[in-house]
């Protein structure tokens, strides 16, 4: 569903949102390949507020000179 993944000097940061069917949708935000937060959502609304989240830090980052992949 949404997926982005950027890299900086060997670091890794990792956005996804994924259909979790009758669950609703699982949010997730990865750093070098661990988990930093992980949320499942059942209110659409709450997923296109955390998807904002990750459009604002993924500007943070590519601002900070990290490439998207």
């Amino acid at each position: 569903m949404y997926a982005r993944m950027f890299k900086k000097a060997g670091q890794t940061r990792r956005f996804t949102i994924t259909d979790a069917g009758k669950s609703g949708w699982e949010v997730r935000e990865e750093q070098d390949s661990q988990v930093v937060r992980t949320t499942r959502y059942t209110d659409w609304h709450r997923v296109e507020r955390a998807r904002m989240t990750f459009a604002i830090e993924a500007a943070t980052l590519t601002s900070a000179g990290w490439k998207e992949f």
